[in-house]
C-alpha cells in the first residue's frame, strides 16, 4: 500500500502513552528477557544518527529491525523511510511487539514477535524476499550458543546485494559472527552513549 508523505508522518504519530510510557516497558522488557536485551539504557540520540548515516533510504524498500524493544530506532527509521517503503520489526519478546503497535500508528511498519534466526521466513510471510538494509542491537555475545552464527548466516542470505547488516553493540566481538559472511565491514565507535557503543556496517557484495 503507498501512503503519501503527509499520512506517512500523520500515520508516524506516537500514540497516547500506555502502562508508564517507554522508559517503564523498557526496564520490564529488560527485567523479563536480559539476555536478548543489549541494554538497560535505550540508545542515544547521537549513536542513532550515526548508524543510520549510512543508509541509501531513497533505495530503501524493505527496513528491517531486530530487537526493537520499545522503539528507540524504529521512529527514526520511519522518519526516514519513503512513503511507499516497509519497516518490518522482529523482537522475541511480546510484550515490547505489542508496546510498539500502541505507541506507533503508521501502515509502514510491521511488528512481529519472533527471532531473528528466522527472518527469512518472517519475510516471506510479509510478500518480501530481499531486505535492503536490516539494524541489529541484539547482544550477540550473549545469546544462547549458536543462535549469534545463525542470525549473522540468515542475515546474509537475506539481504539483497549491496544491502548492509548494520549492526552496534557494547562488545566487539559481534564481528567474529558477522565476518564469515561479510567481505567488507566498516566499524565506528560512539563513545556519546551509555555504554559506549561500537558500530558495525556489513555490506553484501
Amino acid at each position: 500500500m503507498t501512503v503519501s508523505a503527509d499520512q506517512a508522518r500523520q500515520d508516524g504519530a506516537f500514540a497516547p502513552r500506555a502502562n508508564g510510557g517507554p522508559a517503564l516497558a523498557f526496564l520490564r522488557g529488560f527485567l523479563k528477557h536480559p539476555v536478548m536485551v543489549g541494554s538497560i539504557i535505550p540508545s542515544s540520540r547521537i549513536l542513532i544518527e550515526k548508524m543510520l548515516e549510512p543508509v541509501d533510504w531513497a533505495n530503501c524498500k524493505l527496513f528491517v529491525e531486530y530487537g526493537p524493544g520499545v522503539g528507540t530506532f524504529t521512529q527514526h527509521i520511519l522518519d526516514r523511510l519513503t512513503p511507499d517503503a516497509t519497516l518490518l520489526t522482529i523482537d522475541t519478546n511480546p510484550d515490547f511487539t505489542e508496546y510498539l503497535g500502541r505507541k506507533i500508528r503508521d501502515s509502514r511498519l510491521i511488528a512481529v514477535t519472533g527471532s531473528a534466526a528466522d527472518v527469512g521466513e518472517i519475510m516471506a510471510d510479509a510478500g518480501f524476499d530481499r531486505a535492503d538494509f536490516i539494524l541489529s542491537g541484539l547482544p550477540f555475545s550473549t545469546l544462547p550458543p549458536g543462535v549469534g552464527a545463525t542470525i549473522a548466516e540468515e542475515t546474509a542470505a537475506a539481504l539483497r546485494p549491496d544491502g548492509a547488516f548494520l549492526v552496534y553493540q557494547f562488545s566487539p566481538k559481534v564481528r567474529d559472527f558477522i565476518a564469515p559472511h561479510f567481505t567488507r565491514i566498516d566499524r565506528g565507535f560512539e563513545w556519546r552513549n551509555i555504554p559506549p557503543a561500537t558500530l558495525f556496517w556489513a555490506w553484501k557484495d
